[in-house]
């Protein structure tokens, strides 16, 4: 049983400035996502950060969420919650692919994203993940983003002299090539 395996737990992260989080939740099982939330909330307060909770209606949404947020708020992370159990269709499959995918895409574009999404047979093993005092995935989703936003914090620093830099010259050629412009 995974229960029993031990796992290497990375330290929490540690931060300078505080950091906002946006949970997103799908509560379709809403006594699993509360116990995601109350995980979550607890590791992000655990390093003095803030957090807002959203909820969407099916983990199909979250990354949707996630990426509207990030065009049009301030947030340096994302944790995604919910849970989605297999039922007797092929609708399992499509939730859980496409919401993993969404959320990877995102990542890949850098948005800081603890996956949180269960993805299980039946409720009780839902609900041992979730619980706190149990795997407590919703405590390990934020601890995900926390970690991924310290890495963009210590990469984000400005970059200078790394890459290909165009000369001076080439500047301005390419600002002449756009045309005169008129009044």
């Amino acid at each position: 049983m995974a229960a029993s395996i031990t796992h290497h737990v990375l330290p929490r992260a540690e931060f300078d400035k505080p950091v906002k989080i946006l949970i997103v939740v799908a509560p379709y099982y809403k006594e699993i996502a509360e116990a995601q939330i109350a995980g979550a909330k607890a590791e992000i307060e655990a390093v003095g950060g803030t957090h807002e909770v959203v909820e969407v209606p099916g983990a199909l949404e979250i990354p949707t969420a996630i990426g509207i947020a990030e065009r049009m708020s301030n947030y340096d992370g994302y944790v995604a919650l919910g849970c989605v159990i297999r039922g007797e269709t092929t609708h399992y499959d499509t939730v859980c692919n496409d919401s993993s995918r969404g959320i990877t895409l995102l990542g890949l574009q850098g948005l800081c994203i603890g996956n949180g999404i269960l993805t299980v047979e039946n409720y009780e093993q839902a609900r041992v993940r979730a619980e706190v005092d149990e795997m407590n995935k919703g405590g390990g989703a934020a601890a995900a983003a926390l970690h991924l936003i310290s890495l963009a914090r210590k990469w984000g620093g400005p970059r200078t002299g790394v890459g290909f830099q165009p000369s001076a010259d080439e500047i301005q050629i390419a600002g002449n090539a756009k045309g005169p412009t008129t009044a």
